[in-house]
């Protein structure tokens, strides 16, 4: 996929109509949710959340904290997974990395001037490449949302593209700000176009924008995903993230995705929550009392 005339692209403009999108929604939800409203799924969504703190009054002693507790959520909860990953700023990296002494958990950082993307492409690809060497395996990045906007394809494709490089073999995560493009058939663009850029993951929002993550944008991203590995044969994940807290919420969210992508993306290698109210939340419907581990 070197060219970068976009309209050449088979289904690059694919029309969605939102009210075909609700539609939809509501009949897989209607027909599906009930398959997914149970203590099975309630277990998985715990186990696919990046368990999040991205404030900026985060200190080195937040980040270490944060790191302890799931360092001992196996001995309080052995029959249950740990949480996918811990994601914070690239300044509490190394603290984390250092913390951290379970195996298979994640550091996920932000990366690329998060959330406004609003800087030089060279200090973006420079700031990633510093954060996997502080010791992150997994950067979450956002597009350039005004050039999306602005229908400057070119600069989105070429600026995941660059990131993608500076990660190495750190897996790149890539946020639309789906909220912000609003339009289905925005959101169907940036997902493509994140993806042949090199996208391992896409990912609704940076929860730092209103709206955060809708289930119309998950419809459109995951038929994105779908239709990019009916293409090439690539599996590329998906991440709600901003706003969801609830279980409900999460089931509902689940139950999108894996009517459109089947079970194969119901594992935390293909699907992520972007969270950290909802892993509390999640615990207290597994357990059936109210807990605040995290």
């Amino acid at each position: 996929m070197g060219e970068t005339n976009f309209s050449q692209w088979k289904e690059f403009d694919r029309k969605f109509s939102i009210v075909d999108v609700r539609s939809e929604i509501k009949n897989i939800l209607e027909t599906k949710r009930s398959e997914c409203d149970t203590l099975d799924f309630y277990k998985l969504a715990l186990s696919c959340i990046d368990l999040t703190t991205l404030n900026s009054t985060d200190t080195q002693e937040k980040g270490l904290l944060f790191t302890q507790k799931v360092n001992e959520f196996s001995s309080a909860f052995p029959e249950l997974s740990n949480v996918a990953a811990i994601c914070v700023y690239p300044k509490l990296v190394r603290t984390v990395r250092e913390t951290l002494n379970v195996d298979n958990i994640n550091l996920a950082a932000v990366s690329g001037c998060f959330p406004s993307s609003m800087t030089f492409i060279e200090v973006k690809c420079k700031e990633t490449e510093m954060t996997v060497e502080a010791g992150a395996n997994e950067i979450d990045i956002v597009i350039p949302i005004g050039d999306m906007i602005s229908g400057d394809y070119a600069s989105v494709f070429e600026e995941v593209k660059a990131q993608k490089k500076s990660c190495g073999n750190a897996h790149l995560k890539v946020i639309l700000e789906s909220g912000i493009l609003e339009d289905p058939n925005l959101i169907w663009k940036a997902s493509l176009l994140s993806m042949y850029a090199g996208a391992d993951f896409i990912k609704t929002s940076t929860g730092k924008m209103d709206p955060a993550a809708t289930i119309e944008a998950s419809y459109v991203m995951s038929q994105a995903i779908a239709y990019y590995y009916q293409e090439t044969g690539v599996k590329v994940g998906f991440k709600p993230a901003g706003g969801i807290a609830e279980t409900h919420e999460a089931i509902d969210f689940i139950t999108v995705v894996r009517d459109i992508l089947g079970d194969e993306w119901m594992n935390s290698s293909l699907f992520r929550f972007g969270a950290s109210r909802l892993a509390n939340n999640l615990l207290s419907s597994i357990k059936g009392e109210e807990i605040k581990f995290f």
